[in-house]
């Protein structure tokens, strides 16, 4: 049987953490920045956990990590 390949959409946005949760960017930070307000904006800065319901899926993407 070939290798599970990882998805390499899923590891460009996702990373393991050594205590094994996966963190994640945020949403709503690309584009249209000017109506935000500076403290929304701020806010979105550095990464979030993944929440527990979608960690088994994210795991089944990333299967060397």
């Amino acid at each position: 049987m070939p290798k599970m390949k990882t998805k390499s959409g899923a590891a460009k946005r996702f990373k393991v953490r050594g205590s094994g949760s996966i963190k994640r960017g945020c949403a709503f930070k690309r584009h249209i920045l000017t109506k935000k307000t500076t403290k929304s904006k701020r806010q979105l800065r550095g990464m979030q956990t993944v929440h527990e319901s979608d960690k088994q899926s994210i795991r089944a993407m990333l299967p060397n990590s």
